[in-house]
């Protein structure tokens, strides 16, 4: 295992087409805009299908969503104190919270690529453990290249919830879709952050695949199968732990623009890769 000595930047491009990518829970689950109409998916909702898919890859991660555990626990703490080393840490007077920031970075994948927060009350006697750690794969949110249309649409169900005396439809609510749209986001990988949290080479690999199948097995009523496309994955390996360039100017070489007023494909868009001198892109077609 080598410790990731070379900065990394990444763009991903992909398509919605009749799904919600990512709701608002305090807008009524409509699709996310910024204010000038733009649709944007968080970074953390990035995270989450990520973690999933090296998941599925068979990889060890702290964060699981509650309806895809891989093992019996229902709680983060649970989950730290099955690691016997980990346990000690938290039952013991003198805990020591870079100790166990090292041994959770070795045990899972997500805690040394994002980073995570440790705040756990101390088992038996313990005094407990509260430490953060800094994870070296930083991703920004994703933003549509032009304005998102939605349509909402009024959702019925054709049976009674309870008991009654006659059959009903009963009112469900509304239902919100992006017809179609183009997204992209960013990210990068910082060495100085990699060699704290013990981030591989190896580890770097696995996230460009995940990145590349980021919407395999992410289906759901919002996102039918086949709605959530990668179309482009840019990956630039630096020759040098701080880069030959700031991942601003990297991000800023891939550009993506509409050709017609009303774009349906992604055929509909141009995009141009600007070259930077001793800095080559790998280009990665979605699966």
């Amino acid at each position: 295992m080598t410790i990731l000595d070379h900065k990394i930047d990444f763009a991903v491009i992909l398509t919605v087409n009749k799904a919600n990518p990512n709701g608002d829970p305090l807008n009524g689950n409509r699709p996310r805009q910024n204010y000038d109409g733009y649709g944007e998916i968080s970074d953390v909702a990035i995270k989450r299908k990520i973690r999933n898919r090296l998941q599925d890859m068979g990889e060890a991660i702290f964060v699981q969503s509650n309806d895809r555990t891989t093992d019996q626990f229902k709680s983060l703490k649970e989950r730290a104190e099955a690691v016997e080393e980990l346990q000690k840490i938290l039952k013991s007077k003198e805990s020591s919270p870079d100790a166990f920031a090292t041994l959770a970075c070795q045990t899972w994948l997500d805690v040394r690529s994002f980073g995570q927060v440790f705040a756990f009350k101390g088992s038996g006697k313990g005094n407990g453990v509260s430490v953060g750690v800094r994870g070296p794969v930083s991703i920004h949110t994703a933003t549509s290249v032009d304005p998102i249309d939605i349509t909402s649409m009024q959702i019925t169900k054709s049976v009674n919830s309870e008991p009654g005396k006659e059959k009903s439809s009963d009112t469900m609510g509304m239902k919100h879709r992006v017809d179609f749209g183009v997204y992209v986001f960013y990210g990068s990988i910082n060495t100085q952050l990699a060699e704290k949290t013990g981030f591989t080479l190896e580890d770097a690999e696995k996230i460009k695949q995940a990145l590349v199948t980021l919407f395999e097995n992410d289906a759901s009523a919002a996102r039918p199968e086949g709605s959530m496309e990668v179309n482009k994955v840019y990956w630039w390996e630096h020759n040098s732990k701080l880069g030959q360039y700031s991942s601003a100017k990297v991000h800023r070489s891939l550009t993506i623009s509409s050709k017609v007023e009303e774009p349906k494909s992604l055929d509909d868009y141009t995009i141009t890769l600007q070259e930077l001198d001793g800095l080559r892109a790998e280009a990665i077609d979605g699966l």
